[in-house]
């Protein structure tokens, strides 16, 4: 449905296009594993220089991995543990420019040298984190914190 080569605008204008495609592949989708496959599947295409993309969903004290993009990965991160758990604890991006300063960094991939998380809201309630690993240090910038963090908004939105 969409190609890789749909993002050859600006960094903004892209992560522009990609929260459009996932507000029109979630209209009228109620499953949230649906949705945030898609959603993972989109964010894979769109961004270059990464090595895993997904998202981790809450589940009593500890966030469960689901659905990703990448090699296989941590499948339980326990409450304020890692980039993941701190993020979603802290309610707040984290943008890694080398996990390996990252006190408590856990690597499911040891060829991944950045990192972003960003916490999903809904309703003021964290439930989840989208999280984007890069084997590049310092992959991550503001504008990809922006376009990242709107993207999130709209997909915890319609879940």
């Amino acid at each position: 449905m969409f190609h890789v080569d749909t993002y050859r605008g600006t960094k903004k204008e892209n992560y522009q296009l990609a929260t459009k495609q996932l507000q029109a592949l979630m209209e009228g989708e109620p499953n949230k594993i649906a949705n945030l496959s898609n959603a993972s599947a989109l964010l894979n295409q769109l961004l270059d220089r990464i090595n895993w993309v997904g998202f981790y969903l809450e589940e009593g004290n500890e966030l469960v991995l689901g659905p990703f993009q990448g090699l296989p990965a941590c499948v339980r991160i326990p409450f304020g543990k890692g980039v993941c758990g701190t993020a979603w604890k802290e309610n707040k991006v984290l943008r890694i420019a080398n996990v390996n300063e990252f006190p408590g960094h856990i690597a499911c991939d040891t060829a991944s040298q950045s990192e972003i998380v960003v916490p999903l809201v809904k309703n003021g309630s964290v439930f989840g984190v989208l999280d984007i690993d890069s084997p590049e240090q310092n992959r991550f910038d503001e504008e990809d914190e922006a376009g990242l963090t709107a993207f999130a908004a709209v997909l915890a939105e319609n879940l």
